[in-house]
């Protein structure tokens, strides 16, 4: 067993770790990780390819946003409630354990390359988006559509859409989803558990029962998720964002000297001597990847499920998502702890301590209570995901359907209980075979997106 454990780490290793080093002027070493080295080259291809969607269709996204829902399928999701599904799922743990994990290790200059990234990312999730859009199917088990990476995997490796049952490349993609979405689960109870036993002191078999029994109601329902993240994601976002406006105004004073601090550590000015742009760079970049999600293809299965009238559509709200995710969420994290006085504390003491600086005692319930509701939806939402893999392996049967569901919530009953550092590096080995796969489609492919986003800024506006 231990052969076996040695050889994950090592596989870990490998997608995670410093694939290889830039040298850099004063002796200081850029180490670039697998991951890395594929999404931002991706992500500026794409940039580039879309002539920067994310800034030029900025306006559409926000009047799309607005958009009534103008689908036939009583089933399927509005393109706004595609929209929230994915957010649920991006603004989960990543807005705040990653930005916390990304100042601790960074400084403050991680933040400016966390948003650098999220421009980046939001053209890489316009073209998965699309793509699932187009690609999708009807769903003949919860109504509405699916869709998602393994289905457009398919449309390109398989030799016949219809001759074909099974691409490999596909089954592998949907193979990794349902392999990271289990030990994302176990990550998320263990959080939980964590910040309410030191916020609380509420036992972790107590608080773990409780998020295990709320999960079953929602999931193991038929269409539940998305109505209750309707209901979820709007105030959670709305909560951190509110508190963060009120210590922003509260602060309005400090703003200079934190925006001059963000810059001048992005680029090591302050650290020069201590290597401090390497770290500021990668710790701002791997985070904002894991934030945003842009590439690793599991937005694209809530953008399939959009009933919307263009596919471009289903594409601009997906990357509409990436920047709210990283831009203004994970940016309010960010200042909450900015917006402190510095500390040596790392991790989630270092926003326990800001969170107690501005709301005294209250700040670790505040952080309690955010950390859960962000949890939560993450774990709903990655279920809404998993839908479409599990339907592309095993065919349209409720069967596997509530078995995935239920395995889902073991591993998350798991997780409360105790920490297994073995399961969470198979989630991140999921994910990182995830943006592999996908991505082996998403570059010769990327041409049907870009199509479809000129057929749609062609159209005049009274008809998009």
């Amino acid at each position: 067993m231990k052969i076996f454990f040695a050889i994950v780490s090592r596989i870990y290793d490998f997608f995670w770790g410093d694939l290889f080093s830039i040298s850099l002027p004063g002796g200081e070493a850029l180490g670039i990780s697998l991951l890395v080295a594929i999404l931002i080259p991706a992500g500026l291809f794409f940039t580039i390819r879309t002539r920067f969607v994310p800034i030029r269709m900025l306006p559409e996204m926000f009047r799309l946003s607005l958009e009534k829902r103008v689908g036939d399928s009583p089933s399927a999701l509005s393109g706004m409630q595609a929209l929230i599904v994915s957010t649920a799922t991006r603004v989960g743990m990543g807005n705040m354990v990653g930005v916390v994990a990304a100042i601790s290790a960074g400084g403050a200059g991680a933040v400016f390359w966390m948003w650098l990234t999220a421009l980046i990312g939001a053209s890489t999730a316009f073209v998965e988006a699309t793509l699932a859009h187009i690609c999708n199917e009807p769903d003949p088990l919860y109504g509405g559509f699916r869709g998602g990476p393994a289905y457009y995997i398919h449309r390109l490796f398989a030799k016949s859409r219809t001759a074909s049952r099974y691409s490999l490349i596909a089954v592998l993609f949907a193979l990794s989803g349902l392999l990271c979405w289990c030990g994302v689960s176990q990550v998320i109870s263990n959080s939980v558990s964590e910040a309410f036993y030191n916020a609380f002191q509420i036992p972790p078999i107590v608080s773990t029962a409780i998020l295990v029994s709320l999960a079953a109601l929602i999931v193991l329902r038929k269409n539940a998720t998305v109505k209750v993240l309707d209901v979820i994601v709007p105030i959670m976002a709305f909560f951190w964002f509110g508190l963060a406006i009120f210590v922003i105004v509260k602060n309005a004073p400090l703003l200079p000297s934190v925006f001059a601090r963000i810059w001048q550590e992005a680029f090591g000015l302050r650290q020069a001597a201590a290597g401090g742009f390497g770290a500021a760079l990668m710790n701002g970049v791997k985070r904002g990847l894991f934030s945003n999600e842009a590439g690793s293809g599991s937005a694209p299965c809530a953008a399939a499920a959009a009933d919307v009238s263009h596919s471009a559509k289903a594409g601009l709200f997906q990357s509409f998502g990436v920047l709210i995710d990283t831009i203004v969420i994970c940016s309010c994290t960010a200042f909450l702890i900015l917006l402190a006085p510095q500390s040596d504390l790392e991790g989630m003491a270092l926003l326990q301590s800001a969170m107690a600086h501005h709301f005294g005692s209250l700040g670790v319930y505040f952080t309690a209570a955010a950390l859960w509701l962000f949890s939560f939806s993450t774990f709903i939402g990655i279920l809404f995901y998993a839908r479409s893999n599990v339907a592309y392996l095993f065919g349209d049967k409720w069967f596997p359907q509530t078995l995935y569901k239920l395995v889902a919530l073991a591993m998350l009953f798991c997780g409360g209980l105790s920490t297994y550092t073995f399961v969470w590096e198979l989630g991140d080995i999921g994910i990182a075979l995830m943006t592999i796969f996908n991505m082996l489609a998403l570059i010769p492919m990327s041409g049907r997106a870009i199509r479809a986003l000129q057929d749609y800024t062609r159209l005049p506006k009274s008809q998009r």
